[in-house]
């Protein structure tokens, strides 16, 4: 008899640079993909988790050799997803101008999670900022 199960928690750490971000999504994707409806979360916790990883790599104050931690959880039917760094600089929510380039992350994040907040690591290091995604309906990937 062939067992199904959930993965659990998944973490991993990153380098601060940029050229990281695509990479935390392709785990994201990799990690959706062994859900059984994992589909259901992918474009809204691929985008957020974007977001949230490039404002750790762009905002932090901590020094530039740290890395950053992602990680994901199913919990109940919420996709949680959590980004760790080494830095004290808390995220904010901004109302950025038509003309401004930069600072929709927080307000997109604010938008399309169902919750989110930000925390002290323990050990007292830095912050991770963490967003609660819920599911796409199964009638919206039907007729999408």
């Amino acid at each position: 008899m062939l067992v199904s199960h959930r993965p659990r928690t998944f973490a991993a750490r990153l380098d601060s640079r940029a050229e990281s971000t695509p990479v935390a999504r392709q785990l994201l994707r990799a990690y959706l993909s062994a859900l059984p409806f994992g589909e259901r979360y992918s474009d809204i916790a691929e985008l957020l988790l974007g977001e949230l990883f490039a404002n750790a790599v762009q905002h932090s104050d901590a020094p530039a050799d740290r890395l950053v931690e992602v990680r994901f959880a199913l919990i109940g039917d919420r996709l949680r997803l959590e980004v760790h760094d080494a830095g004290t600089r808390r995220p904010s929510l901004h109302s950025p101008t038509p003309d401004d380039e930069h600072g929709r992350g927080v307000l997109l994040v604010n938008e399309l999670a169902e919750r989110w907040g930000c925390c002290p690591r323990a050990g007292g290091v830095g912050k991770f900022v963490w967003a609660l995604i819920a599911p796409y309906p199964a009638s919206v990937l039907l007729t999408a």
